[in-house]
């Protein structure tokens, strides 16, 4: 007798009946600027293949510094541009050695002998820029993209820029886990040895068609650790204020302790994720005074792999494994006492369907 049991997969998009389960069914708008890469990973010369929501994208850095993205396939036999080579300014396929320019067109072709003019085939390409040590890629519309601005950093641009530091994970969840995991402050448990947060009571929280924003009040950085440098005379460690400006979210406590975290939808259940932590000043235990920047981002430096990345080594542990019993017990019955997660699942809900939509109007009118 087979008692193998047959778990039937959470419903797509158009299927989803609830909110928790459109939101996780949801895409990410593609007509948004996305991190993509550490700016010093892609070296002068190399390439390397990033993802946005399915497709594959080649990224990479010419001989000139410059950077560039194409479609990650050769028009000839389909390999992956990736596995390639850079020429020059140009990208150059493992097999046959053509080569494709900035703006994806074929401009080499190795087949001459053949007696057969030169192929007119151009691969799509993507904008690119470079902002805060970071790749961002904009993977939608090319010409939405100065419509929709990379976000600003006053604290990381200009002459006196704060101390920083980012890091990435990619975790094998929905991204939309991944934002309710970074501004739920509910689940203190999970981080009970470090203490990034203690007892958060959420105090404020609001919605529009873009955002959704809310305050704790919370003690921030009660580990045995990361406590000795927070400079709690000087910055209110209070409370916290966080939003999900979609895409993106950010973090402030006290004006001087701020994060931004940059979500890349790989796939349905893989997300990669860039954390940007940047920091006014530090203290030291002993002394009393402000810690220049050199100190501070010294101090971060070690900090880094002692404080941030076990916190959200654990982050990463809890949503794998809620990833894996979602798509077991999807259509249980939420229980969510957070009142932001509802809100957090409706607008990637509504920003997606607004995507589609235009994307159906955008066939339609190329039919008629």
């Amino acid at each position: 007798m087979n008692n193998t049991q047959t778990i039937t997969p959470p419903p797509a998009f158009a299927e989803a009946k609830t909110s928790r389960q459109k939101a996780r069914a949801a895409g990410m708008d593609p007509d948004r600027w996305y991190v993509v890469e550490h700016d010093g990973v892609v070296k002068k010369g190399q390439v390397k293949e990033v993802i946005f929501w399915n497709t594959p994208i080649a990224l990479y850095r010419g001989e000139d510094n410059e950077l560039a993205a194409v479609e990650n396939r050769c028009a000839h036999r389909q390999l992956k541009l990736s596995q390639g080579a850079v020429d020059k300014c140009s990208l150059r396929c493992a097999y046959h050695g053509w080569a494709y320019n900035r703006e994806g067109w074929l401009e080499d072709y190795s087949h001459d002998s053949f007696g057969k003019p030169l192929i007119k085939k151009q691969l799509r390409t993507y904008p690119v820029q470079v902002r805060y040590g970071l790749i961002w890629l904009f993977p939608g519309d090319p010409e939405r993209a100065a419509e929709h601005k990379i976000p600003e950093i006053p604290e990381l641009t200009g002459d006196n820029t704060w101390a920083s530091f980012a890091v990435d994970y990619t975790w094998q969840t929905h991204h939309s886990m991944v934002m309710e995991n970074i501004c739920d402050f509910s689940h203190a448990f999970l981080h009970r040895k470090y203490k990034p947060f203690i007892d958060a009571k959420l105090t404020h929280h609001e919605a529009d068609d873009d955002r959704v924003y809310l305050t704790y009040d919370t003690y921030m950085a009660g580990g045995r650790i990361s406590g000795l440098f927070v400079d709690r005379n000087r910055v209110n460690t209070r409370s916290i204020e966080l939003c999900y400006e979609y895409p993106y979210q950010w973090t402030n406590t006290g004006g001087s302790i701020k994060n931004w975290s940059f979500m890349l939808p790989i796939n349905e259940r893989t997300t990669r994720v860039f954390f940007l932590f940047y920091f006014d000043a530090l203290t030291i235990p002993l002394l009393s005074i402000k810690t220049p920047k050199w100190l501070t981002q010294w101090v971060l430096n070690i900090a880094k792999p002692l404080v941030f990345k076990p916190i959200l080594d654990q982050d990463g542990v809890a949503l794998e494994a809620e990833m894996l019993s979602y798509e077991a017990y999807w259509n249980a019955p939420p229980i969510e006492l957070n009142p932001v997660v509802p809100m957090f699942q409706r607008l990637s809900t509504r920003k997606w369907e607004a995507y589609l939509a235009r994307k159906e109007a955008a066939q339609a009118a190329s039919t008629n």
